[in-house]
C-alpha cells in the first residue's frame, strides 16, 4: 500500500472517491444532504432505465421516421434531448423537502387542469381524441402532469382530515377526483383515468377507506368499465378483439408476440429485427416488441427487473413511514409508475386489451418523460431518510 504525506493510505481517499463521491457526511450543504439521504438504490435502477430508453429508442424509431417522410434520427434526436431533461427534473426535484414538494405538485395540478380544460376547446385532436396541446414543434399532454400531482395533493387532503376531523379533506379529495375524470372522459382518455382512479382509490383505502366504501369503489369500478363498453367505440372494438381475436384487426398484437419468439433468449442482434419496420407504435406502445426481438427475453427480464425493483422498493420505504402523509404520496406515485409500466407490457403481451400507454423513461414521448420524472423526483424526495444526519424537515 503506497503511504501518502499526511499519513493515509492510498486506499483511503479511493474509499471516499467510491463512497461520498468526496461528500462527508458531516458534510451540511444540500447537496451533501442530499446525497447521504437520497435513496442512491432506487436513484441507480432509475439511470438503468433511461439508459435503456436512450437503448431502445435508437433501435425502434428510425424505420418510423422513414415511414412517416422525415429524418431517420427525428425521434432518436428529440428523446435525446428530452431524456437528460428528465433526468435533471428528478435530481432538481429529489433535493426538495416534504412541503415544497407539496407546495410544486399543487402549482403543477393547477397549471394542468386549466391546460386539461384547454385541450376539449383548442386541442389537437389525434386519433379520435383531443389530449394534446400544441405549441409550434412541442406538443404537450397534460393529463400526464396531472397524475402525478394529484397524487401527492390528493394524499395531503387524505393527512389534513385525518389530523382534524372538520377539515373536508375527503370532500375536496373526491370532487377534485370528479372534476378531473370528467374532463378525461370528455377527451377521451379512458387508459390515464382507470390510472387515476386505481391510485386515488389506493390511497383512500390506506388511508383508513371504511370496508363497505371499499366494496362499494370496487363494483363502482366495474360498472364504470362495463359502461365504457357501451358507449365508446374505440373501447367496444379494443375489448371485443381481446376476447375474440379473430373479429377485427389484431395485426398490431399479433405482429408483436412474433417478434418475441423470434428473438428466442438473446435476441437477433442490434438492428437486426424486423418488426420496427412494421410496426406504426414500435416506437411507443409496442418498444418492448423491439427489445424482445433485437436484445432477446434476457434483456426484457432485465427491464421488468428494473421496473419491480423501483415499485418493491418504493413501497417497501413508503410503508416504513410515520407520517402519513408521505406514506400516501410516496405510495401514490410508486403504484402509478409500476401500474403504468404494467398496463404497457401486458398489453404487447395481449394479456389486457390494448391501451395507448407508454412506457415510463423508454417509450418516445417528451410528455410523458418529464411527467414521469416529475412523479420520481417527488418519490425520491418524499422518501428520503430524515433521522440524525440530513434532517430536513
Amino acid at each position: 500500500m503506497i503511504s501518502l504525506p499526511s499519513g493515509e493510505t492510498l486506499g483511503a481517499p479511493m474509499r471516499k472517491l467510491m463512497t461520498g463521491v468526496a461528500f462527508s457526511r458531516a458534510d451540511t450543504s444540500v447537496i451533501g444532504r442530499w446525497w447521504w439521504t437520497v435513496d442512491r438504490w432506487m436513484l441507480a435502477a432509475i439511470v438503468a432505465i433511461l439508459a435503456f430508453g436512450v437503448i431502445l429508442t435508437m433501435a425502434a424509431s428510425p424505420p418510423v421516421a422513414e415511414r412517416l417522410g422525415i429524418n431517420s434520427f427525428h425521434f432518436v434526436w428529440r428523446q435525446l434531448a428530452f431524456l437528460p431533461l428528465a433526468l435533471m427534473v428528478v435530481l432538481g426535484i429529489s433535493v426538495m423537502t416534504p412541503q415544497q414538494v407539496r407546495r410544486f405538485a399543487t402549482i403543477v395540478l393547477l397549471v394542468s387542469l386549466a391546460a386539461l380544460a384547454l385541450t376539449l376547446l383548442v386541442g389537437a385532436e389525434i386519433k379520435g381524441s383531443r389530449r394534446w396541446l400544441s405549441f409550434g414543434p412541442l406538443t404537450i399532454q397534460p393529463s400526464e402532469f396531472v397524475k402525478p400531482s394529484f397524487a401527492v395533493v390528493a394524499a395531503w387532503l387524505f393527512t389534513r382530515r385525518k389530523l382534524n376531523k372538520r377539515f373536508p379533506g375527503y370532500l375536496l379529495s373526491i370532487g377534485l377526483f370528479g372534476l378531473i375524470m370528467t374532463l378525461l372522459i370528455q377527451q377521451p382518455d379512458l387508459g390515464m383515468a382507470i390510472v387515476l382512479s386505481t391510485v386515488w382509490f389506493a390511497q383512500f383505502f390506506l388511508a383508513g377507506l371504511s370496508i363497505w366504501w371499499v366494496v362499494a369503489g370496487v363494483f363502482g369500478g366495474v360498472g364504470s368499465v362495463i359502461g365504457a363498453y357501451y358507449t365508446f367505440a374505440h373501447v367496444h372494438k379494443r375489448i371485443d378483439h381481446f376476447l375474440n381475436p379473430d373479429v377485427g384487426d389484431s395485426y398490431q398484437i399479433n405482429t408483436a408476440l412474433e417478434a418475441f419468439m423470434n428473438g428466442g433468449l438473446f435476441g437477433r442482434g442490434p438492428g437486426e429485427g424486423t418488426v420496427k419496420a412494421l410496426l406504426p407504435d414500435a416506437h411507443t406502445d409496442f418498444i418492448m416488441a423491439v427489445a424482445g426481438e433485437e436484445f432477446g427475453l434476457i434483456v426484457c427480464l432485465i427491464v421488468v427487473g428494473l421496473f419491480a425493483f423501483v415499485v418493491l422498493r418504493g413501497m417497501s420505504r413508503a410503508l416504513q413511514e410515520t407520517s402519513l402523509f408521505l406514506m400516501l404520496a410516496s405510495a401514490g406515485l410508486v403504484i402509478q409508475f409500476g401500474l403504468q409500466a404494467l398496463i404497457n407490457m401486458a398489453s404487447t403481451l395481449k394479456l389486457m386489451p390494448t391501451k395507448g400507454m407508454t412506457l415510463p423513461f423508454i417509450s418516445y414521448g417528451g410528455s410523458s418523460a418529464l411527467a414521469t420524472a416529475v412523479g420520481i423526483g417527488m418519490l425520491l424526495a418524499l422518501s428520503r431518510r430524515r433521522g440524525g444526519i440530513g434532517e430536513i424537515e
